[in-house]
């Protein structure tokens, strides 16, 4: 889980993270590369964070 900062908000994943560590941890599916990076993943998404891809990934796995 990410950690939190002061006002107890989640901070934001660095835009250097790779994808497949991402799809490790969350266990999800972004169809992409591995070694992608989170900023290019979301330039590809029209700039959507994280948290939206993350959810969308959890319904299509509901469904299937």
């Amino acid at each position: 889980m990410r950690s939190r900062n002061e006002n107890s908000r989640y901070r934001q994943k660095r835009g250097e993270a790779q994808a497949g560590n991402l799809e490790k941890k969350y266990g999800s599916d972004f169809g992409v590369r591995s070694d992608m990076k989170l900023e290019t993943l979301r330039r590809q998404t029209d700039g959507e964070s994280l948290t939206p891809m993350l959810k969308e990934q959890h319904v299509k796995n509901l469904i299937e």
